[in-house]
């Protein structure tokens, strides 16, 4: 059986240095950017939609949920690379740290999880979906660990050239009996068909 494979990363979310980073909120931006891809038909019916447990993953998952009717599940391990060490950074500190964690596998910056722990995490996780569900499936997360999933599906060497290249992105492919199969990298929320 083969079934297709969506994984969408949280478009643009309210910054609070006050809140932790796991408990932001989705903006209005990226609330209509999500919209408007609904208005569009997408994702559209018959998917299972398998969501971080961060708030902005959640309400994410949550609008394209409504919207079609479609079943939605918490993965308690879906979450994005834990920065708990830093917490809120600014966006220029971040971008630079974030290089970090895609140039030293082992190693998390400053305390981050590592990229190499945080690749495990996400095709672990990634594979109890499999095994469970016989459905197309929607991925509802983050761009570092999307990334990681993608490179470990493809057989890609993480790099940060193949991030996405901003929030509320997605990539597609196909899982069969003989793997994965890739149909596009990162595309942005603009671009669903």
């Amino acid at each position: 059986m083969i079934r297709r494979i969506l994984y969408l990363s949280h478009p643009e979310v309210k910054i609070d240095p006050q809140v932790p980073v796991p408990e932001w909120e989705i903006s209005d931006m990226g609330r209509s950017r999500v919209l408007a891809a609904v208005a569009k038909g997408w994702p559209g019916r018959g998917w299972l939609i398998v969501a971080s447990p961060e708030v902005k993953a959640v309400q994410t998952a949550e609008l394209l949920a409504n919207a079609f009717a479609l079943p939605l599940h918490i993965h308690p391990e879906m979450g994005e690379v834990d920065r708990a060490s830093t917490g809120y950074v600014p966006h220029a500190r971040h971008e630079a740290l974030a290089d970090a964690l895609f140039a030293n596998l082992g190693t998390g910056p400053e305390g981050w999880e590592s990229a190499q722990a945080a690749s495990t995490r996400i095709v672990k996780c990634f594979e109890e979906v499999m095994a469970e569900v016989y459905a197309n499936i929607l991925f509802v997360g983050h761009g570092a660990v999307g990334t990681f999933l993608w490179c470990a599906l493809t057989q890609t060497p993480i790099s940060r050239q193949q991030d996405q290249k901003g929030s509320g992105s997605y990539w597609a492919g196909d899982h069969g009996p003989d793997g994965f199969a890739p149909l596009h990298p990162w595309r942005t929320l603009e671009d669903t068909a």
